[in-house]
């Protein structure tokens, strides 16, 4: 445990159609190292991402206020884009770092390619028409990161159909491209999925290391 982080929090949001279950490993392992934590779950396709992060805001506030240190934010997926909406619309006074993994920041082709389904806006909803990379999508937001903030990309896929509808190297969701965000402070490429990447060491290694430090461990 490291007691010098005790006055800090951190904040876990989680993706699209998933639940704070998902963030349950990492929140262990802020906890053991001092933090504390605040793994909200949310109505992901029930709202716009907009709406999403006003829905949020007195909790995270509350959270936030509470708090001696600074206030961080880890997430997965759209979470990235939910705290991009948070910090645009909401953002904290002891704002700390944030580190975002797999998150469409420049969109995703595989909403493009499912965003007219009817099972897909179905299971999705109004969030899930916003994660293209059309001018309804994220990379129309123009909004610059003013804070500290490591994106954490992954590489492998097994999803070979999805893979095939995405420009470059990808997690089968996401392209590596995509992940990346003027202003973002550092930037790193994993060996993993895009699904199951915030269970897998060398992501919570790296997220743990960034919250510490202000960067990723390249040589790690």
């Amino acid at each position: 445990m490291n007691p010098g982080k005790k006055k800090d929090g951190v904040v876990l949001l989680h993706g699209i159609l998933r639940s704070h279950l998902s963030m349950i490993g990492l929140e262990s392992r802020f906890r053991k190292e001092g933090y504390r934590t605040l793994n909200l779950n949310y109505p992901s396709s029930r709202f716009n991402i907009e709406a999403l992060a006003d829905r949020l805001h007195p909790k995270i506030d509350r959270f936030a206020k509470s708090l001696e240190g600074k206030i961080h934010f880890v997430t997965h997926s759209m979470g990235g884009l939910l705290t991009r909406a948070y910090i645009a619309r909401h953002k904290p006074a002891n704002l700390g770092r944030v580190v975002m993994q797999g998150p469409p920041n420049q969109g995703s082709e595989v909403t493009d390619f499912w965003k007219n389904n009817w099972l897909y806006k179905t299971l999705y909803g109004p969030a899930g028409q916003q994660l293209g990379t059309c001018e309804q999508g994220p990379s129309a937001w123009n909004d610059v990161a003013d804070y500290e903030l490591g994106i954490i990309a992954g590489n492998r896929t097994v999803d070979i159909f999805h893979s095939s509808l995405i420009k470059g190297k990808d997690d089968g969701k996401v392209s590596v491209e995509s992940t990346r965000l003027e202003g973002m402070t550092d930037h790193i490429i994993l060996p993993v999925t895009h699904s199951l990447m915030m269970y897998k060491k060398p992501v919570i290694h790296q997220t743990l290391f960034f919250l510490e430090h202000g960067r990723f461990d390249h040589k790690g």
